[in-house]
């Protein structure tokens, strides 16, 4: 297992560096006066807040509306985290969005809906909402869904992406790894119960992301090593953060409960 001891402060020199380029780029948030806000959907990256992009990081200072998930126990996310490393709470509208963990549709439709509506109330004022994301907002994020819903229920409002670096680039980084190479074949598969998903997942694909495998750490393990791939897999925990947690052998971790925010790479 290998600690990571990252430093979360960010360079004078990356913050000069994004000053200095900020004016080139390419879309502008919304013009003063206009009629509906645009809902832009941020990605800040998977936890080292370095690996924020320009235009992120533009978004964020000019957007007078950061939307963010918030956790109901306390604490900040990672998104939220990096935010305020680079603009001042004070200075902007906060608004802390919570997304139900459940299946049940009755509360989904209700939570759901109080989320949307949250960030509408910013919009139809005119002001531009940006909702921060780790990773990246189309991959896997809660942003989609968000997306989604607000076409559906206020098609008027523009809606954009601004891209992210995700875990799963930030895995390959980490474990000194490369996904694919030439006519190689990856995929990212959300782990699951279904055994033989999983096995024709690693049996199609070169290499191989697992996310959400804290749930079924064990189970993925036995079908490894019925494989034969017990020692072809890594777990990589909070990806790129100073919290990062590397295991190159997941054998290691049998038995063993991991952070919801894991992943496992198998590489044949």
């Amino acid at each position: 297992m290998t600690v990571a001891g990252g430093d979360a402060a960010v360079s004078t020199t990356v913050k000069t560096t994004v000053g200095e380029v900020s004016a080139s780029a390419l879309s502008e948030p919304s013009p003063p006066g206009k009629t509906v806000g645009t809902l832009y959907g941020v990605g800040v990256g998977p936890g080292d807040p370095e690996l924020i992009t320009v235009k992120a990081y533009r978004m964020i200072r000019e957007c007078p509306v950061v939307a963010y998930p918030k956790k109901r126990k306390g604490g900040k996310s990672y998104a939220h985290e990096i935010v305020e490393l680079y603009v001042n709470p004070e200075e902007k509208e906060m608004l802390g969005l919570i997304f139900p963990m459940t299946k049940d549709p009755v509360v989904l439709e209700r939570e759901w809906g109080k989320t949307v509506e949250a960030c509408w109330e910013a919009l139809k004022e005119g002001k531009d909402v940006a909702f921060v994301t780790e990773g990246d907002p189309n991959l896997y994020s809660t942003f989609i869904h968000l997306a989604r819903l607000m076409r559906e229920l206020h098609p008027e409002v523009p809606i954009s992406s601004i891209p992210g670096i995700s875990s799963v680039l930030g895995a390959a980084a980490a474990l000194d790894i490369h996904l694919a190479d030439g006519d190689e074949q990856v995929g990212i598969i959300p782990a699951t119960a279904d055994k033989e998903a999983m096995r024709q997942a690693i049996e199609h694909h070169d290499t191989i992301v697992f996310i959400k495998v804290a749930k079924v750490l064990d189970p993925m393990l036995e079908l490894l090593d019925e494989m034969g791939l017990g020692g072809k897999a890594s777990v990589v925990t909070k990806v790129t953060s100073p919290y990062e947690l590397v295991w190159r052998d997941a054998r290691e971790l049998k038995g063993q409960e991991l952070e919801y925010l894991s992943l496992m790479v198998v590489s044949k």
